[in-house]
Formats: structure tokens, sequence, C-alpha cells
């Protein structure tokens, strides 16, 4: 896992000014193993700095994601964020609805998909969504009867 000072220095030699809401949020993603929603990161946020504006948060997390500290995925109830992994090389994710533990995947789908000649494509992202060991949902093996 990143430490505080990793996402700092990351954040620092990225650009980006170290600012006492910079290292809240670097605490803040550091300490969580799974994703969570800007909404979340604004109601923490929020404790300790009154009159801070939601659009504020958001920038911030964008502006974190574009510089590769954190990672954004899109979930059916919308866009989450985390540290981005630690792995160097290109890979996607196996992600678990529950808890929101990830998985490697090392193969690209890319890799075997036809772009036409006339695309040029600039980035990609790839997500499977379940269910972890610990996490999944016992299903009855009768179907319920």
């Amino acid at each position: 896992m990143h430490t505080v000072e990793d996402i700092l220095r990351r954040m620092s030699s990225q650009g980006l000014r170290i600012t006492d809401q910079r290292k809240t949020l670097a605490r803040l993603f550091s300490e969580t193993q799974g994703y969570l929603a800007p909404k979340e990161v604004y109601e923490y946020m929020g404790k300790s700095y009154t009159g801070l504006s939601f659009d504020t948060v958001y920038r911030n997390l964008r502006v974190m994601e574009e510089l590769g500290v954190l990672e954004q995925v899109i979930f059916e109830d919308g866009g989450k964020f985390k540290l981005h992994c630690r792995e160097h090389d290109h890979h996607h994710h196996m992600i678990c609805l529950q808890c929101g533990k990830t998985y490697p995947i090392t193969y690209c789908p890319m890799e075997q998909t036809a772009v036409p000649d006339d695309f040029r494509v600039v980035k990609h992202k790839f997500e499977v969504f379940g269910y972890c060991r610990e996490c999944e949902i016992d299903e009855p093996a009768d179907g319920g009867q």
C-alpha cells in the first residue's frame, strides 16, 4: 500500500502544490482499501474544512487522477476513485462489488480488438466486476425452491 509520503512525493514530482487539503486526501486514500465516491470524500473532507465546496473536492480528485495518483472506475452507481495501484505494467482489473478488492488482469483485450483504420485509440479501460471469495453471495443450490 502507498504511504502518505509516497502519495505526496508523487504529487509533488508531477508539479502539484501540496496543500493541507491534499495532504488530507493523501491520508484518506492511503488508509482506504477500496473505492470512494466523490460524495464520500466530500463528507470526509467537510469534517476538517468548513466551507469546502464539492466542486473543489471533485476538481482535486480529477487532478490527482490525471497525474496518475488516483484511478477512477465507473460503477453502476457512478464514478469512484482509489489510489493508483503500484503495478507499472499495463493491466486491467477484476473488482469485487462488495468490498472493492481488486485483482490485476495482466492480459489486455485490446490486443485482440480489431481497430478500424480510421480510428485512433488514445486510451482504454477494461474492468470485470464480480465478488471475491470472502464476499461471494451464496445462492441456494436448488434455486430457492
